[in-house]
């Protein structure tokens, strides 16, 4: 499993990035039975750039936590129609399945996480996760949808020990 992070020069995190967005892909991988070795691209900006991000690809013209690009047309973690053949799926230099990109709003993550009441880090990783299963396929436009996306995005970070304490 490989991520490729890119933040912005003046952002400073007090945790290994790279190393906790690989044991977060690895994880969803490992629980939506992805049966390929998995990459995902992760960017860190400040809320400017995401803006721009949310406005040119979604139309939307104002700043957000987290986006998510899928790289394949998913539904709920069904890996089934990929096959080793699909040259556009897999990075042609690792043969790893491209998920797609993850842009994450640095100002966001540190108000969350203080709104929310627990640490940078677990706010962080909470973006990923959610973005992860977006990734994957799943969604949250209903209740159910919903429902079924958080149980998975905590049952993923607990596993991994990441709580809201």
């Amino acid at each position: 499993m490989t991520s490729y992070v890119d933040i912005d020069e003046d952002i400073e995190l007090e945790f290994e990035v790279e190393e906790l967005v690989n044991k977060l892909l690895e994880r969803v991988c490992d629980m939506e039975g992805c049966p390929y070795e998995a990459c995902v691209n992760i960017i860190v900006t400040h809320s400017d750039e995401v803006r721009v991000y949310n406005r040119d690809y979604r139309g939307i013209d104002s700043s957000t936590d987290v986006l998510s690009f899928p790289a394949l047309e998913l539904h709920e973690g069904d890996f089934d129609n990929i096959k080793e053949t699909d040259a556009d799926a897999f990075d042609p230099e690792t043969g790893e399945l491209m998920l797609g990109d993850i842009v994450i709003c640095i100002e966001r993550v540190y108000s969350q996480a203080e709104d929310f009441g627990h640490s940078v880090l677990r706010e962080f990783a909470f973006l990923v996760t959610h973005s992860l299963y977006h990734l994957c396929g799943y969604d949250h436009m209903s209740d159910t949808e919903a429902g079924v996306m958080e149980k998975k995005q905590e049952e993923t970070l607990r596993s991994l020990g990441i709580t809201r304490d």
